[in-house]
């Protein structure tokens, strides 16, 4: 399992005996260890935050990301079908319509911004950092059930929820595509729906046997890991996007 988690119980129970309200998503982060904070106090977000961010360091990072939202909207999609409630499954279709619409809209708004052509963003070369994630996102909502599409779901939100918000009334960033990036993971309706997911895996890995409850924080640590990736990728390479001469981009 990711992480130092020496000092964290190995099993929900152990966690939860003796625990008040205990949370089953709390003993999930737990077990995430140091890879947690190394996601939500990132350079990256820092430097976002700071609007000290490099410009070829956040196109690389839009890319990809805009490539890895596809795999994120259809394993929402997916969840809507195991939802067990049609409340839970109205819950998870008015969130896919704000990565479809609200979402779709401030990338096409920035990659204009930041001069990245539609062909490459449409068609991307995924690194293996994006290509593993998605393949992760896949594989946990075609091969499990609700409950392990909430693994990988919850802490792929729930950890831009931490970083948006991790620095209070901090000045926003001027570069509108950077402001409106922290804006998104800010509102109360996106931090709503983190908790309310947050309390479905609450339920849904309260009520599993061990060795599944095992299999979820498997799923929720290995998506802690590929976030730090993630903003650690957007660093590596040439300096995508710089090239103003006509000459070829690396994205």
């Amino acid at each position: 399992m990711t992480g130092d988690s020496s000092a964290v119980p190995d099993t929900y129970a152990a966690y939860a005996e003796g625990r008040e309200d205990p949370r089953f998503t709390e003993w999930l982060r737990a077990q995430a260890g140091p890879s947690w904070d190394a996601a939500t106090d990132h350079r990256f977000t820092r430097e976002l935050h700071a609007d000290t961010l490099d410009d070829a360091v956040f196109r690389r990072y839009l890319v990809q990301d805009y490539a890895f939202l596809e795999t994120l909207v259809g394993t929402f999609g997916h969840s809507v079908g195991d939802a067990p409630s049609m409340a839970a499954k109205s819950r998870l279709v008015d969130f896919l319509g704000t990565l479809t619409d609200d979402e779709n809209d401030y990338f096409e708004r920035s990659f204009d911004a930041l001069g990245v052509p539609e062909s490459t963003y449409e068609d991307p070369a995924l690194t293996e950092t994006t290509a593993a994630f998605r393949d992760l996102l896949l594989r946990a909502s075609r091969e499990g059930g609700y409950a392990e599409t909430l693994a990988v779901l919850v802490p792929a939100e729930w950890v831009y929820l931490a970083w948006a918000t991790a620095e209070g009334d901090a000045d926003r960033p001027e570069r509108f595509y950077l402001a409106e990036w922290v804006d998104l993971h800010a509102v109360p309706a996106f931090e709503s729906f983190v908790e309310w997911l947050r309390t479905e895996l609450d339920r849904a890995g309260a009520a599993a046997s061990e060795r599944r409850q095992a299999r979820l924080a498997d799923l929720f640590c290995r998506t802690v890991d590929l976030e730090v990736a993630f903003f650690d990728a957007a660093y590596e390479g040439d300096d995508a996007g710089t090239a103003t001469d006509g000459g070829d981009r690396s994205w």
